[in-house]
């Protein structure tokens, strides 16, 4: 019982390193070759759209890890972390709503795309064991 906890824990420390790891590389990248301004999303929302598609990209990536690893009931783990994903961007969106960061509908947007994230990394899982 003990194993599997740790083996949960884990995977969604796996997710986690691995969606948060590409979202921030990828931030870095694009705002060392002047895409986006350092430290703020004042840019068009053509390129927030870019961003949102990207971060999602790279949830649902996340959220597919937590499921493979997962010791049983994959695509629960995988909704479980997605919870505490959406907690976790709501908490951030009200955080950073005076902070002048960018638009607000962006953080609001993130958190919103959690859950679909999450349950679409779980079901490419779930189609990837059935092959």
């Amino acid at each position: 019982m003990r194993k599997n906890i740790l083996k949960s824990i884990g995977a969604g420390l796996a997710g986690i390193v691995v969606g948060a790891s590409l979202s921030f590389g990828t931030d870095f990248i694009l705002e060392n070759f002047g895409i986006l301004p350092h430290g703020n999303l004042y840019v068009s929302t053509g390129l927030i759209w870019v961003v949102l598609i990207y971060r999602s990209a790279y949830n649902v990536l996340g959220f597919y890890l937590v499921a493979r690893l997962a010791p049983n009931y994959p695509m629960r783990h995988a909704l479980v972390l997605g919870v505490i994903g959406t907690l976790v961007s709501v908490v951030g969106a009200v955080a950073t709503a005076n902070m002048n960061l960018g638009p607000t509908w962006y953080a609001w947007t993130l958190a919103f795309l959690t859950m679909p994230a999450a349950w679409l990394g779980g079901k490419l899982n779930e189609r990837s064991m059935k092959q």
